[in-house]
């Protein structure tokens, strides 16, 4: 059972009527208390994932009104959906779609539910996860970014079983774009953006989060795995970057090859990539992690920062990796962008920003990475700082 509706909210505008006569909700703690539980399945084939999200977007859909479903939906080959994600606020690069805040509750669960259809349950974990540390961060930090905890929902063609459409959901720490191809039985998720904001932070029942800890075990693991010497040759490679939507030359850099993997180092690696490329269901996740297998010996990967997880000293770490059909950047940045907490780290191991992509078949194949508008892209603010105001 997972629950869905609530984390979402934080931050939304004053209470409004729609159309149709239903008020949306004024707080998160009102969306809270709308929450259901809804039941999830063991879907393990790629055609089913395809079908239950399907399904999930026209229920979705089923609940707007005619101007809203003009707003959420695009042409699949739009080129909005390349530069409509971002690392930055809502209020720095404009989002595709509807602002899930703005709906109605009812709305807000139908939005949710087609990401649940899409996840898995650890995908959906990890993205709950993160909107949760947004949250927290309204609630609690020094930030004065009003938009923490507003998420926007887009549709780029039309939902079906049997043609290609894309998922795009995402707000300040959170990109994902999912192209589900029925005709191909495939799911893509590149490219998408993952970042936490704490890295640790309390949930309003007391329980401690962790968004990363499964990405910080899966990457200390495969370091840990590694000989001295292949440890000195990570870690005096070219740890390179991607921002999230905005051009990129996926830039291999130097660093340790994957042909120099034994077999187990290998699973290591294909483990932690997995947590962008496998995040739906168990045959996707296989699928994709074969076709980045096959080219792994061309795969460079690089590493700087600490040496071992361990959150309490340092400043964190920086990877990437970086091959024909697979980037990956996580980078740990220098500064809280004004998002200060007491006893709380925000910066360094407490603020990443990660960028999954597939240099082969980004938004498969369906639209050419434009430049971000506004000359900002996705782009970190230097040292991790404050984002720059729209002035």
């Amino acid at each position: 059972m997972l629950v869905v509706g609530g984390l979402l909210l934080a931050g939304c505008a004053s209470g409004t009527t729609d159309a149709s006569g239903t008020a949306a909700s004024s707080t998160g703690a009102t969306v809270a208390s709308a929450s259901q539980e809804v039941t999830t399945s063991t879907v393990g084939t790629t055609a089913e994932t395809i079908s239950n999200t399907t399904a999930a977007v026209d229920a979705f859909l089923a609940t707007l009104t005619e101007d809203q479903v003009e707003t959420v939906t695009y042409d699949y080959d739009d080129e909005t959906k390349t530069t409509s994600w971002s690392n930055f606020p809502v209020t720095f690069v404009d989002r595709a779609g509807l602002n899930v805040a703005e709906l109605t509750e009812e709305q807000q669960v139908a939005a949710l539910q087609v990401m649940e259809a899409l996840l898995s349950d650890e995908g959906y974990e990890t993205v709950a996860n993160i909107i949760g540390g947004d949250q927290y961060l309204l609630e609690n930090s020094s930030s004065t970014e009003g938009s923490l905890g507003q998420y926007y929902i887009a549709f780029f063609g039309d939902a079906s079983d049997t043609s290609a459409y894309e998922v795009q959901f995402g707000g300040h720490h959170l990109g994902i774009n999912a192209t589900l191809d029925g005709s191909a039985e495939a799911i893509t998720f590149a490219p998408t953006h993952l970042g936490v904001q704490p890295a640790v932070y309390t949930a309003a029942d007391g329980t401690e989060v962790q968004p990363f800890d499964g990405i910080y075990t899966d990457a200390f693991a495969f370091y840990d795995a590694l000989t001295a010497e292949q440890q000195a040759t990570l870690t005096s490679g070219e740890v390179t970057s991607c921002a999230p939507g905005d051009t990129c030359e996926f830039t291999t850099g130097s660093g340790l090859l994957g042909s120099d993997l034994t077999d187990e180092q290998r699973e290591l690696l294909l483990d932690l990539i997995a947590n962008w490329s496998g995040m739906a269901d168990e045959e996707s996740a296989a699928t994709t992690r074969a076709e980045i297998e096959a080219t792994l010996d061309e795969t460079v990967i690089a590493w700087s920062g600490e040496t071992t997880y361990d959150m309490s000293s340092g400043d964190g770490i920086n990877f990437s990796i970086s091959g024909p059909n697979v980037y990956v950047s996580f980078q740990a940045q220098n500064g809280s962008a004004g998002a200060d907490v007491d006893g709380v780290s925000t910066s360094g191991w407490g603020h990443v920003h990660t960028v999954y992509r597939d240099p082969s078949n980004d938004y498969a194949n369906s639209a050419e990475q434009q430049a971000a508008s506004g000359g900002m892209g996705g782009g970190t603010p230097p040292d991790g700082g404050t984002p720059p105001t729209d002035g």
